[in-house]
């Protein structure tokens, strides 16, 4: 029967077990538990009993179930604790996830926390926190091996085996070798190290010239390195050469992935391209209704194209069905377009600059779209109404404006992109607002023009 309930609701037994103050149940009911499965149960558990679940288990477990956790998630479950409990589980964690998540807690508590983490610990993650997320700078790590050229094999080994506890959690496949002044002047093979006579010197083993990074290479270039080369790491170079962190592929794997999804979410309209249910109330409906009533407003604006044409609406009835049908269809053409164009621009295929190029590629496709759907509703409203003028209004107008949807929505995002503007936040009210207004006065002032009951 336990078992059962902690399959199906595992935060019961933890708020169970944290008002016992059984810190050996709670460990053993985290380690049971799947990523899935502990985002779930933090999620629904109050915030004493989180803290209190938090503050019962060691600190290398509490750090282990915040990197199971969204970022967001993770950083509410840092806020929840003061400042001394925050420090001892930050201090467990890679140094670019402390840097992530000490840039989502108020200044004033990132600042608490990092005064009583370790103090190199801190230094660096001041050092990487500076660094925008999206930069080679923002993604490095700190945890590599790193070794003066003049070394030799033998003291790599002596350095392995002391420091043993320190380096459990690094990848030790490479060591990076650098010059007194801290240049990057070599790639160490851990394996050919261990093969190696222990007098010989490491630069005698080390590859020359490596591939690396700049500290402010871009998210999107830093994948096409990744895509074009092999590697699980790279290591990441400032000024002069010197070697500032090393940034790997699952970091960039993970990074785009995160992007896309805030993509989609502030397409969405949730302002900030994250929210999770176990955020504030109102911070929630305040991200949410930031795009909301703008959007109402826009949409006001589309409408009131339709109070000018109101005598046409009331001699010809007919066109108030087909109005809501030829804004819907040619919004959802131009999302598509959008949807492409987010996409490529994430990917680096376009650029602002290929603004011109986009747009002479939906055209081709807006023409034969409009033709076809244009068709398809036109036969619809003269099979309805017996009236072949009505099918040439209706059709005319969605054929016209499935072109001019499916143009704006490939370019905006560029536009949106070349002003600095986010285009997966902003694309979508331009997009409904202009389609909107578009199809309401083609659909009307061609209604105008061709049937005589409407003109009279």
């Amino acid at each position: 029967m336990e078992t059962e309930q902690i399959e199906e609701s595992p935060w019961l037994a933890l708020t169970e077990s944290s008002e016992r103050g059984d810190s050996a149940r709670i460990t053993e009911l985290l380690e049971s538990l799947s990523c899935a499965d502990t985002g779930r149960a933090f999620a629904n558990l109050k915030p004493e009993p989180r803290r209190k679940v938090l503050s019962l288990v060691s600190c290398g477990l509490a750090a282990r179930v915040l990197e199971t956790l969204p970022e967001a998630q993770a950083a509410d479950l840092i806020d929840c604790l003061d400042a001394a409990d925050a420090a001892a589980i930050m201090n467990e964690l890679p140094s670019n996830e402390q840097a992530d998540l000490l840039a989502l807690l108020a200044e004033d508590h990132a600042e608490a926390i990092l005064a009583r983490m370790e103090p190199e610990e801190a230094r660096i993650a001041r050092r990487l926190a500076a660094y925008p997320a999206d930069l080679a700078g923002g993604l490095m790590i700190e945890e590599y091996l790193r070794y003066p050229a003049h070394a030799r094999v033998g003291d790599v080994i002596e350095d392995l085996r002391t420091n043993h506890e320190r380096y459990r959690h690094y990848d030790v496949q490479y060591g990076y070798v650098v010059a007194r002044d801290g240049r990057l002047v070599g790639v160490l093979p851990m394996r050919d190290l261990l093969l190696a006579d222990t007098q010989a010197p490491i630069r005698s083993l080390m590859i020359e010239k490596p591939l690396n990074i700049s500290v402010d290479l871009p998210l999107d270039e830093l994948r096409d390195v990744f895509e074009q080369n092999p590697f699980v790491g790279l290591p990441v170079v400032a000024q002069r050469d010197s070697l500032v962190g090393v940034v790997r592929r699952v970091d960039i794997q993970e990074a785009l992935e995160d992007r896309s999804k805030s993509d989609h979410l502030k397409s969405q309209g949730i302002v900030g391209g994250e929210e999770l249910r176990t955020m504030p109330v109102l911070s929630r409906s305040g991200r949410r209704l930031s795009w909301l009533t703008i959007n109402i407003v826009l949409n006001i604006v589309a409408a009131s194209v339709i109070a000018l044409y109101q005598e046409t609406l009331e001699a010809v009835i007919a066109l108030a069905v087909f109005l809501p049908i030829v804004s819907d269809m040619s919004g959802c053409s131009g999302n598509q377009a959008v949807a492409v164009s987010m996409r490529e621009l994430t990917l680096g295929l376009i650029r602002p600059v290929d603004a011109l190029r986009v747009w002479g590629k939906e055209i081709s496709v807006g023409l034969i779209n409009g033709l076809v759907l244009g068709l398809l509703i036109g036969a619809a409203a003269w099979l309805w109404k017996g009236d072949v003028r009505l099918g040439v209004v209706v059709g005319t107008a969605l054929a016209i404006n499935t072109v001019v949807a499916v143009s704006l929505g490939g370019m905006v995002p560029l536009a949106l992109k070349r002003l600095r503007v986010d285009p997966a936040l902003a694309s979508g009210p331009v997009l409904t607002t202009v389609t909107d207004m578009c199809g309401f006065a083609l659909l009307l002032s061609i209604a105008t023009a061709i049937l005589p009951a409407a003109g009279s």
